[in-house]
């Protein structure tokens, strides 16, 4: 299943906007690294939501071009560990530079992130499909696109939340996991999780908004289903407020800068007693691709990201009904492909 969206890229060598007849645009900058004869690609699908444009992004990034010039990615943890100073809150810029220094290094020495690592792929969890939010009768033709995927995300975050995800469950036997992005109060969510996990959902995505920390402890307690922070985890100095608030992180690699604070969240979440997701925006196969890579040490994954595109500009991880297939090439394993 295709979304209407398509992907626009600004890219930090030139512009241009690939097109296949959509109304819907997910605006992304593509970051290329070059060093020594190898270029890295890196990516930002940048959210004003968290105050950052691609022009903003593109503006960063072109600020950094000079301490650039005189840095080398081999020694990438000193580099990116100036650029997070030197980027200031543009996390999405820090993030698609991150992303082309791992996948230039990656290149440079010829194996895949994930080695580098030391990260089995085999031990990759499966990816949740997601039914956006609308109308009930679009959200049951969206669900009966793709009856055989195990795992389904649904939006939600209407008085009708409950009664939607109802009709849905009729349509196919996944399992579900529900994002309610910010829109309930605690006495809702409390209610609606019981109800909601006599429907087969195994977990509730941020009920609250960000700033209603506090109201979490309530739920917490009470909630019929773990709960999982999105909007209240995003970077790593985030994670050690959120136990006795919510049972796991989602952690998106343009909210926190990239690979490198990634990992620094998902050590400190296993520290903390949480467990982990690994999510995206809507963003090409460069940004899911490298998700993927950091796919093993996860308990949940939600990269669909390409997937909701019509016109994906890069070749990276396969898709295949929630399961994903990573790349065999070196650094993020991504190459671009030609659009017709």
């Amino acid at each position: 299943m295709k979304a209407s969206c398509r992907i626009e890229e600004l890219r930090l060598r030139h512009t241009f906007t690939i097109s296949r007849g959509s109304e819907d645009v997910a605006r992304t900058v593509i970051a290329e690294l070059e060093h020594e004869g190898t270029v890295g690609t890196g990516e930002a699908s940048p959210s004003t939501f968290y105050g950052e444009t691609p022009e903003t992004v593109v503006e960063a990034l072109r600020g950094a071009a000079g301490w650039l010039s005189s840095a080398t990615p081999l020694h990438h943890e000193h580099l990116l560990a100036e650029a997070s100073e030197r980027l200031g809150k543009s996390r999405a810029a820090l993030c698609a530079l991150d992303l082309a220094v791992h996948d230039w290094f990656g290149r440079k020495v010829g194996q895949p992130l994930h080695r580098l690592l030391g990260l089995d792929p085999a031990r990759v969890p499966l990816s949740t499909f997601t039914i956006g939010i609308d109308t009930p009768e679009k959200m049951v033709e969206k669900i009966r696109e793709v009856p055989d995927f195990p795992l389904i995300k649904i939006k939600v975050g209407r008085p009708n939340d409950v009664d939607v995800v109802r009709m849905l469950r009729k349509e196919t036997r996944a399992a579900f996991r529900v994002d309610a992005n910010c829109a309930w109060t605690p006495a809702e969510a409390i209610e609606k999780s019981r109800e909601l996990k006599a429907l087969g959902v195994e977990f509730i995505e941020q009920p609250l908004p960000r700033e209603s920390l506090d109201a979490m402890e309530e739920v917490f307690v009470r909630s019929a289903l773990p709960v999982v922070a999105d909007e209240s985890s995003i970077v790593p100095e985030d994670v050690p407020r959120l136990p006795g608030k919510f049972h796991g992180i989602n952690i998106k690699l343009v909210k926190c800068g990239g690979i490198r604070p990634a990992l620094r969240m998902i050590h400190l979440a296993r520290t903390l007693g949480l467990r982990i997701m690994i999510g995206c925006m809507i963003e090409s196969s460069v940004c899911v691709t490298a998700g993927a890579q950091i796919g093993a040490l996860v308990d949940w994954l939600d990269l669909d990201g390409a997937a909701l595109t019509v016109n994906d500009p890069y070749r990276g991880m396969v898709f295949d009904r929630g399961r994903l297939r990573l790349p065999d090439g070196p650094g993020l394993g991504v190459s671009r492909v030609r659009l017709t």
